[in-house]
């Protein structure tokens, strides 16, 4: 065999394996349309099914569109590759990781298949990446590409780091929001959510695995709550004779600027000035770190900081019980 017939033989394989995935996770996938109260269209978007009984992933920036999300602000509608056109209830979304739940109303009109979700921390660079989408209004449109990288971050609109995102070149548009990246084998491994203007094929999902800690939450609540410490503080770089006393791997740590009254973090005797090494023996790198750690397991439970006072020579132990967070 030539090199041309095993190139030809290699292209056919990867057109199999997209086109397959297409074909078995495009029935999942929907266009989503929002509308305000009078029916006037003020937002679009991806989304697709991941339950039997009509739940639906996209992003918190499509529901949020024009103000819909708020139960009096519009109305929300979901079209599938087959023509069925639902409507669909908001149930929860997540600014901060910009993932959103919606619940199809079509169990009357026959069955709904749902994606199935893989692992994220198990996807290499270099692996195909599969996106279906809405992108520019063109429905069910299919992209392919590969992981660029792995571990990135990245801004929600309200300033949080999302962390985990991958990175792909698999071509995504305005309207591809919401919609998901598969692997060769047709599970989803992140949520499109953002593209890069003025790059060339860089393209961002938030990680699934980040999207399944979310989902309970937003089942539960419609939001995700979050841990409260109230303190104010700045991610710095450690001297280096503090990592070499105390014998820490991290490099950087969160110096407290201030403590909120009667905070969790004035009772558990935070100061400013501390700098605050670990949660529960977790390093605390920088502010984000320390945002991320207050997860909802926290609230209303007993927590160890490991916290380092200026001019102390050893390490203290403070314990402090997260509440939760005012509008998590």
């Amino acid at each position: 065999m030539g090199s041309r017939d095993l190139d030809l033989d290699l292209l056919d394989a990867y057109s199999r394996t997209v086109t397959e995935v297409a074909e078995r996770v495009g029935p999942s996938v929907a266009a989503v349309q929002v509308h305000d109260r009078h029916g006037k269209a003020i937002g679009s978007g991806s989304g697709f099914l991941f339950t039997p009984d009509g739940y639906l992933l996209t992003n918190s920036h499509v529901v949020r569109a024009g103000g819909a999300r708020r139960p009096e602000g519009g109305a929300f509608h979901a079209s599938f590759s087959d023509g069925r056109r639902f409507a669909a209830r908001w149930v929860g979304d997540d600014p901060h990781s910009d993932l959103a739940l919606l619940q199809v109303d079509g169990m009357s009109q026959g069955a709904l298949t749902p994606a199935v979700l893989g692992r994220s921390a198990e996807v290499r660079r270099g692996e195909i990446a599969i996106a279906i989408g809405n992108p520019l209004g063109f429905d069910h449109t299919v992209t392919a590409g590969i992981v660029s990288a792995l571990g990135r971050s990245m801004r929600a609109s309200t300033g949080r780091l999302i962390p985990d995102v991958i990175q792909t070149d698999a071509a995504l548009n305005p309207g591809n929001s919401g919609g998901p990246l598969l692997n060769a084998r047709g599970e989803v491994i992140g949520v499109n959510t953002a593209i890069i203007p003025q790059a060339q094929a860089i393209c961002f999902a938030v990680a699934i695995d980040i999207a399944t800690m979310a989902i309970p939450e937003l089942l539960r609540h419609g939001r995700v709550r979050r841990g409260y410490l109230g303190v104010g503080g700045s991610t710095i770089a450690l001297d280096r004779r503090i990592v070499v006393a105390l014998g820490l791997a991290q490099a950087r740590a969160v110096r407290v600027l201030s403590v909120e009254p009667g905070s969790p973090a004035e009772q558990a005797g935070l100061r400013p000035g501390d700098l605050l090494l670990a949660i529960d023996g977790r390093p605390v790198e920088s502010v984000d770190g320390l945002y991320q750690a207050l997860h909802p397991e926290r609230i209303g439970r007993d927590s160890v900081l490991r916290v380092l006072r200026p001019g102390g020579t050893a390490a203290l132990e403070l314990c402090v019980r997260p509440v939760e967070a005012a509008g998590s």
